[in-house]
């Protein structure tokens, strides 16, 4: 899933005092985010990284563009990231003005592309908009908002989907996720998260740096639906800085453009697969309790929630097949991504049979 599952409101606000509590050195010695020079403002300079790949979004990427310079307060910086597109480069740098149009740097795909757009960027806070989303007019805003906590090294926002042909009746809220949107389950008020939805999400830009930026082995290259980036890089931030905190701000909020074309049960069920086999390479990296813990939660309350909901008078039959196969989906993803790793970590680790085919072990 995007983000992480945690208690709402009232809860979210007892976790975060605690958190807070610790940070102030009541007894954690474990390392701690450092204390930049804008700690206590709101009015820290932004950059903001859209990264694009293709002409076909041409009108989804200007729409974005101009939801971020629609900004009040209006935003420091804006950087366009084309990745591997030279016509959408060309196109991009003749017609948009007020931002810097830049190609990715670094080996294709969307995590080298952000990896691109904060090593360009000025500003001490670097934010990100996916190139088929438009940001709320305070978006900018309350994200800063959270950065007056020096202890805060992350902050994100809601996901909202804008149905291009209309949402489908069979489609479940808690499955939004799989649109890149914010999902039934997700707090409804700013509290601590494990890790941010891409569409919408924003770090400080040293501590991205200093933690090797996102994977690039991991996440969506071209339309091929892979993800987590975001997920691996929160944790990998996390377990730098133990009693830091990411952030969720539901007012920071943006809305994502869903085309048709993924409002189909074959784009359900591919995405679904795909998440399993990205969360499988997560996994592997940074073991299965951290990087599972929010799913437990998802399936152990969430869904049999959302399948109750489905089978009441009047419910969409569909919705419970959706509900169903989209989990066994992710788990049959899930289980070959680990199948498939541990055949690989084998396969780079046996003896080669053909140098040690005449006696002893080379």
């Amino acid at each position: 899933m995007s983000a992480v599952l945690v208690p709402l409101c009232p809860f979210s606000q007892v976790l975060r005092s605690r958190a807070r509590s610790l940070l102030a050195g009541t007894g954690h010695h474990a390392r701690t985010a450092p204390r930049p020079d804008t700690d206590e403002r709101a009015d820290a300079v932004l950059s903001v990284v859209i990264c694009a790949y293709t002409l076909d979004r041409w009108d989804d990427i200007r729409a974005a563009v101009a939801s971020v310079r629609a900004q009040q307060p209006p935003i420091d910086e804006i950087l366009l990231v084309v990745d591997h597109c030279p016509e959408l480069l060309a196109r991009a740098t003749r017609e948009l003005t007020g931002l810097r149009v830049l190609p990715n740097r670094e080996r294709q795909g969307l995590s080298g592309a952000r990896n691109t757009g904060v090593a360009e960027a000025r500003g001490e806070i670097v934010a990100f908009l996916d190139d088929d989303a438009a940001a709320d007019r305070a978006w900018a805003a309350r994200l800063l908002e959270g950065y007056r906590d020096p202890h805060v090294l992350g902050v994100g926002g809601l996901v909202r989907p804008w149905w291009q042909g209309g949402r489908p009746d069979w489609f479940p809220a808690e499955f939004d996720w799989v649109v890149g949107c914010s999902y039934e389950g997700l707090p409804r008020c700013s509290g601590p998260v494990r890790n941010f939805i891409g569409a919408n999400m924003s770090f400080r830009r040293a501590e991205v740096l200093a933690a090797g930026g996102f994977r690039t082995d991991l996440g969506r290259v071209g339309t091929r639906p892979l993800g987590c980036e975001e997920t691996e890089l929160c944790l990998r931030l996390s377990e730098r800085h133990p009693d830091a905190v990411l952030l969720y701000q539901p007012s920071a909020a943006v809305r994502h453009h869903v085309p048709e074309s993924r409002a189909t049960w074959a784009y359900f069920r591919s995405r679904c697969y795909s998440e399993g086999l990205s969360k499988a390479m997560v996994s592997r990296r940074a073991g299965h309790q951290r990087a599972l813990a929010s799913e437990r939660a998802y399936l152990r309350s969430t869904i049999p929630h959302a399948c109750l909901r489905s089978l009441r008078p009047g419910a969409d039959p569909r919705t419970l097949a959706a509900l169903t196969g989209g989990v066994g989906a992710t788990v049959l993803g899930y289980a070959l991504g680990l199948a498939r790793g541990a055949i690989h970590a084998q396969a780079i680790h046996a003896p080669d049979i053909h140098a040690s085919a005449g006696g002893e072990p080379t």
